[in-house]
């Protein structure tokens, strides 16, 4: 298969990095395959491949008519150049474009993915609605997500399939030597280690967190949170801006750690994990560090409970007493208790939660998307 992964950019979050893990997978399979990315480069972004450069086309688009129309033309003129079979799209700007260029290269098959309970307000839940006819179909990486959509009428109940994230056990496994090295690097000493991931952004609500630590530090004070996650300037400005100083109880404890490339030696060095989202789809870090053994408590939004199941303790978003209560009790837990949990957590990941696995999901799903349009498509002269 000619595939084509449409991303809005690089940058470093859970659903660009999900993306471009299929992407790699597919590529190791054998397929031919390139990313689409709507912006320029950014300052942070991920690599794209796990053992090879994937190809990438960059539109540059700006949000200007021109900018948009500019970039339409470039994509056009690349789609007609690698004669995709599939067009697979993640979030909202990127299976915009990737919709509307069928009028323009009216052959591949186009998907779209939808990575969040909330991808903006009632316009855009229009956009999605007069478009969808310009995809095969929806898919959203948790149930929950689906629900929402499919009550908003963004999709229709019959083009929409879940297809949950998946997470590379491989990568997130437990070393004891690099936890003890990261945790000397970090100067965690005895310290019980909170460690929070995600961009500064509203949704991931750190001052809800920064609230809920000061309350478990008055019981716990050899205690640090880690928060590690960059800010995107977009997102931050104006009245929703996430940042949170820390509470007199909590100074000098939480550490502000910024874009990091190391989670998976920050979560060894961890002793929990922490999620305090005010609303999410399915997040990756919460099944990483289950992947890592660790102990989670997570808000109970999105696809959360699908995920973590049994293996985390959830409360409810925006209450940072019950977040801080369910920390604390963690922590008031026998370490043998706490490691227990930590593999449960594991198994889970890797019994349901698998990328490969994820990865055979989304060759079959492509294999039957192009089966059902073969009949459809227009016959395509022979490459010269």
């Amino acid at each position: 298969m000619r595939i084509v992964y449409v991303l809005t950019s690089l940058g470093v979050g859970g659903a660009e990095r999900q993306a471009l893990a299929l992407a790699a997978r597919m590529a190791q399979r054998g397929h031919s395959v390139a990313l689409m990315v709507l912006r320029s480069p950014m300052a942070e972004e991920w690599p794209t491949g796990l053992n090879a450069k994937l190809p990438v086309i960059r539109l540059g688009m700006s949000r200007s008519p021109t900018g948009v129309l500019a970039g339409l033309a470039r994509a056009r003129r690349f789609l007609r150049d690698f004669r995709p079979d599939l067009m697979h799209s993640h979030s909202f700007h990127a299976n915009l474009v990737a919709r509307l260029l069928k009028f323009w290269v009216p052959a591949p098959v186009v998907l779209s993915t939808v990575h969040n309970v909330y991808e903006g307000a009632w316009h855009r839940m229009l956009a999605y609605r007069v478009t969808d006819p310009l995809s095969r179909h929806t898919t959203a990486v948790s149930q929950a997500v689906a629900e929402r959509f499919i009550r908003l009428g963004a999709i229709p109940r019959r083009k929409c399939i879940v297809v949950t994230n998946g997470i590379d056990a491989a990568e997130f496994s437990p070393h004891p030597m690099r936890r003890a090295a990261m945790r000397d690097q970090m100067h965690a000493h005895s310290d019980f280690i909170w460690l929070a991931a995600g961009r500064l952004v509203p949704a991931k609500d750190f001052p809800n967190l920064v609230r809920a630590f000061a309350e478990v530090r008055a019981i716990f004070p050899q205690t640090q949170l880690w928060i590690a996650g960059a800010a995107r300037d977009e997102e931050l400005a104006g009245p929703g801006r996430n940042t949170a100083s820390p509470p007199r109880a909590a100074e000098g404890r939480v550490h502000w750690l910024g874009h990091r490339r190391d989670l998976a030696a920050l979560l060894d060095a961890a002793d929990a994990f922490v999620l305090s989202s005010a609303w999410e789809g399915m997040p990756l870090a919460v099944g990483e560090a289950m992947a890592m053994e660790k102990p989670v408590v997570a808000t109970d939004v999105g696809g959360v409970r699908e995920l973590a199941g049994d293996a985390a303790a959830l409360v409810p978003p925006r209450d940072f007493r019950a977040l801080a209560d369910a920390m604390i009790g963690l922590m008031r837990q026998p370490a043998s208790t706490r490691q227990a949990l930590g593999n449960a957590a594991r198994e889970r990941i890797r019994a349901q939660f698998g990328i490969d696995r994820r990865a055979d999901l989304w060759e079959e799903l492509y294999r039957s998307e192009l089966r059902a349009g073969d009949t459809k498509r227009p016959e395509r002269k022979p490459r010269p």
